[in-house]
């Protein structure tokens, strides 16, 4: 029995967060910043996050181009459909991830879910967005939560 799950980028970016002018030289000094401030649901630690995003970086950059990053983990950590979560992350510092098209990196989609299906519809969605030129003109103005759901809506 297939459940046909939709994924609300919006609703995920909310519960994520929006994070601005993080500061760190390499991935891993970032994943540390960030997961101190993510606001975690109950029984995850930032501890385990962190060690996730590392160990998926260290098998392959999720740098995926225009500046763009999608670190997660290899497997889904969160427990629950409504643990589930994005976090925009812009740098103060943009940084080398070995992109594809070697732009160094400036914002980074942390995508904590936890099932597979939804993982990849999430990374198919936001693909989708990183196409259109008001959503990446939004991500190069570094713009605010409000800012980035509204484009995505008005995308839907």
């Amino acid at each position: 029995m297939e459940t046909e799950e939709t994924v609300d980028l919006a609703q995920l970016i909310h519960r994520g967060g929006v994070f601005k002018n993080v500061e760190g030289s390499t991935p891993q000094e970032i994943y540390a910043k960030v997961c101190k401030m993510i606001d975690l649901p109950a029984g995850m630690t930032s501890e385990t996050v962190y060690e996730a995003l590392c160990a998926r970086e260290e098998v392959l950059s999720t740098a995926v181009g225009n500046g763009i990053a999608l670190p997660h983990a290899r497997s889904p950590i969160m427990k629950t459909e409504a643990d589930q979560r994005i976090c925009v992350v812009y740098l103060k510092n943009p940084i080398d991830m070995k992109a594809p098209d070697e732009r160094e990196v400036f914002v980074m989609f942390i995508l904590l879910a936890h099932n597979s299906q939804i993982h990849l519809k999430v990374l198919s969605s936001l693909a989708a967005l990183f196409r259109d030129s008001k959503f990446k003109k939004a991500l190069e103005l570094r713009s605010d939560e409000a800012t980035l759901s509204s484009i995505i809506k008005e995308l839907d």
